[in-house]
């Protein structure tokens, strides 16, 4: 031992309020890295596991909350957030939501916070339930809202999953991690796409599908380019195949859609916004001018419409 030496920091007491599948991962992870715990659920026998584990299981939220200064809540909306801390006292808490959530809910549920005397922190879990308290998982949590928050409890939050703060903004983890799903659903809707094309034929899906994880890995790296022309303005930098010619080969697509007797629902959508911007005389783009049409508040400008709800747009598809 050496005059210099520090002494190991003591892990951090905490509250978590929610102990389903992927509350009672996280609590076991820090469970597991010596935390004190105490668990709340509505359904109080649903956090008997963890009280067999070492965990503290409170017979209310507000009872759950007042035990630690950090109090992690992880429920299935933000109504079961409000509803959970309703009576709850707030005041001179660190909370960090950890539910799935909308930018807009965060900002809200934010300044809810903060108008009781609570810090806050709104979360975006990149993971499934496996995937927690597993190093080199790949899981991770995005953070964002108060920054002296994070610093402070950055040890604690990272045990669960790695942690990537986003910004001050509350809205923002939940952006992100509403972007990269919204990625996913559209990745998936792909390859839905190309097994419904193959189904009826001698192929066997467990030797397609090596093929389909190669392809899709060989074209992700396109996100970078299509970046860097979001941030120049130019959507005419380095383009390989452009605009004209993905909407030419859209034809046989669909063709072979209609050969195999497979409908086309998935892809349609993106084509009609291809055509739409060809129309507009960006054929020498690549498909990143797409983004603008995306953009209804570009549109209300440009129109003097009321921009219509996510839910609305969908439902004309």
């Amino acid at each position: 031992m050496t005059d210099n030496a520090v002494a190991p920091r003591t892990p951090a007491p905490l509250t978590l309020l929610g102990t389903g599948a992927m509350g009672t991962a996280l609590a076991r992870a820090w469970l597991g890295a010596g935390h004190e715990v105490t668990v709340w659920n509505r359904t109080p026998a649903r956090a008997q596991a963890l009280a067999a584990e070492g965990a503290v299981v409170a017979l209310s939220a507000a009872e759950a909350v007042a035990a630690n200064r950090l109090v992690i809540v992880c429920l299935l909306d933000d109504a079961s957030v409000g509803d959970a801390l309703d009576g709850a006292v707030l005041a001179g808490r660190d909370l960090v939501n950890l539910t799935t959530g909308t930018p807009g809910e965060g900002r809200t549920r934010a300044a809810w916070a903060e108008a009781r005397g609570a810090r806050f922190l709104d979360g975006g879990i990149m993971a499934v339930p496996p995937m927690i308290g597993v190093a080199d998982s790949g899981g991770y949590v995005f953070y964002s809202g108060s920054p002296e928050l994070f610093e402070e409890h950055r040890d604690t939050l990272a045990v669960p999953a790695g942690t990537r703060y986003v910004g001050a903004d509350p809205g923002f983890a939940a952006l992100h991690d509403v972007a990269l799903l919204s990625a996913m659903s559209g990745m998936f809707a792909g390859v839905t796409h190309a097994f419904a094309l193959i189904r009826p034929e001698d192929i066997t899906p467990k030797d397609f599908a090596p093929l389909l994880a190669d392809w899709l890995t060989a074209m992700a790296p396109a996100v970078h380019q299509t970046a860097d022309q979001l941030e120049s303005g130019d959507y005419t930098r380095n383009v390989v195949s452009n605009l004209a010619m993905q909407a030419a080969g859209n034809a046989t697509l669909l063709r072979t859609a209609e050969e195999q007797r497979v409908s086309p629902e998935l892809l349609a959508p993106y084509m009609e916004l291809m055509e739409r911007r060809l129309a507009q005389g960006h054929g020498d783009e690549d498909g990143t001018g797409m983004v603008e049409l995306l953009d209804l508040r570009a549109d209300q400008e440009l129109s003097g419409r009321a921009v219509p709800s996510a839910v609305d747009s969908a439902s004309r598809h």
